[in-house]
């Protein structure tokens, strides 16, 4: 709701948001490989992943919206966002795998290291390319609403 508010639509959070099952797609192949558990460990460790993931896109969205403030077409803006923020969310994500990796050899929260790394390696990525598509396709659909 607050998203909603704070960028007075509907469809932009669920952008935002989009990312969040993408993690799937490197915490379950990550826990096969490390050949750990899914335990509720690995629970928390999707919740807090799914915290860093929407933080970036939440980066990537502000930045476009600076853009297109300042004139800038809606792909131009994208572009220069993608560009500008890949450096820091590339450092948040190395910045938490690196931090998970000291309790990785701890049994309890093995589950919880395992899928905040595999999940940041994957979704970290697929974040950089699904929220300018997202963002690209539904800046179009508004256009077309508001004809």
């Amino acid at each position: 709701l607050l998203l909603v508010h704070q960028y007075n639509s509907y469809l932009m959070p669920l952008v935002m948001m989009s990312p969040i099952p993408l993690t799937i797609i490197g915490v379950l192949p990550g826990h096969y490989l490390y050949n750990a558990s899914f335990t509720a460990t690995s629970m928390i460790g999707m919740i807090a992943l799914a915290g860093i993931i929407v933080r970036n896109s939440v980066l990537l969205i502000d930045f476009i919206q600076e853009e297109l403030a300042l004139g800038k077409d809606v792909q131009e803006a994208i572009l220069e966002s993608v560009k500008v923020r890949t450096k820091p969310i590339l450092i948040t994500a190395l910045t938490a795998i690196l931090g998970s990796m000291f309790i990785l050899s701890d049994p309890v929260f093995e589950g919880m290291a395992v899928a905040l790394i595999s999940g940041v390696l994957v979704a970290t990525f697929l974040t950089l390319l699904v929220i300018p598509v997202l963002f690209s396709l539904t800046s179009f659909n508004l256009k077309e609403t508001t004809r």
